[in-house]
């Protein structure tokens, strides 16, 4: 994979040579957009209304409208003229406690690794920062914006995280929470229902149902399958909190997902619902004679 970003990163007169990768990235099933008539898969090409043709991308350039339909025009090289030395440098401005930092200002997440030539000083600040218990707060520019960073030392690594400034933070939603009382007999079985549900924090055992039910669906379908859902219980508030709480306690825990309520059903026989429809349409895949991408 190809780096996002390739530059120094400084703190003092020590500079280390770096290059950034995004740690993860988003895994979803993505659809196609066909037209209804024909089935041929919808194409969005830079089109040109003036010369009514499509244009190529060495025909594009960038530009900036200051009033309705009027442009400025600039070329990449007049763009870098106004990078800052962030462009180059990742400087560290300062180091803080990490569980100062609010969880709502992280963004994006990179792996720092270093350059053959900055190995050394790569992991005199990963092991520094370690023993000291700091991250560090850096600024780095990329994609056209120069972001606020927070660095943190792993055990096998670096790790950063770019980071929503200030004035992106939306405020928070009245919640209504100072005008209610809590007794504290509630707040005991409270507590005593979290201590039920505590566990070591496991992220493989999660998964995106709604994900994996699209691909029974889609395996389904390919193969002239019918797929059903099971009726989901709904729950609504509680009337009585006490009970629900008292009634939570007594049942045996859940411990990680709910399984999917899909069921794909065999083909002869017939799906049939008894609360509600299924979930997915039963009819049989179209296909057509073009072929679909």
């Amino acid at each position: 994979m190809p780096a996002s970003w390739k530059g120094f990163l400084s703190f003092g007169l020590v500079s280390i040579p770096i290059q950034l990768a995004p740690a993860a990235r988003t895994e979803r099933i993505s659809f196609n957009q066909l037209h209804k008539v024909c089935h041929s898969r919808l194409k969005q090409p830079l089109f040109c209304p003036t010369c009514n043709r499509n244009v190529e991308r060495n025909e594009v350039e960038k530009g900036y409208e200051y009033e309705k339909d009027q442009y400025l025009l600039f070329t990449d090289e007049e763009l870098q003229k106004v990078e800052p030395e962030s462009a180059h440098t990742m400087e560290i401005l300062e180091f803080v406690k990490l569980d100062e930092i609010d969880p709502l200002y992280f963004d994006a997440s990179y792996y720092v690794t270093p350059e053959p030539a900055g190995v050394k000083g790569y992991r005199l600040l990963m092991e520094a920062m370690q023993k000291a218990g700091y991250a560090a707060i850096a600024k780095v520019t990329m994609y056209n914006r120069e972001y606020v960073v927070i660095i943190r030392a792993r055990d096998k690594g670096l790790t950063m995280h770019t980071m929503f400034y200030s004035n992106e933070i939306r405020p928070a939603a009245e919640t209504g929470t100072d005008k209610t009382e809590v007794k504290e007999a509630e707040r005991s079985l409270a507590m005593q229902l979290i201590q039920s549900l505590a566990a070591p924090f496991r992220p493989e055992k999660y998964h995106d149902v709604y994900q994996e039910g699209l691909r029974t669906l889609i395996d389904a379908k390919a193969a002239g399958q019918d797929v059903i859902v099971a009726t989901p219980v709904v729950q609504a508030p509680p009337v009585d909190l006490m009970a629900a709480l008292k009634q939570s306690l007594a049942q045996k825990q859940p411990q990680g997902e709910k399984k999917s309520l899909l069921r794909v059903v065999p083909k002869g026989e017939k799906a049939q619902q008894a609360q509600q429809p299924p979930a997915a349409a039963s009819e049989a895949p179209k296909k057509s004679r073009r072929k679909v991408g």
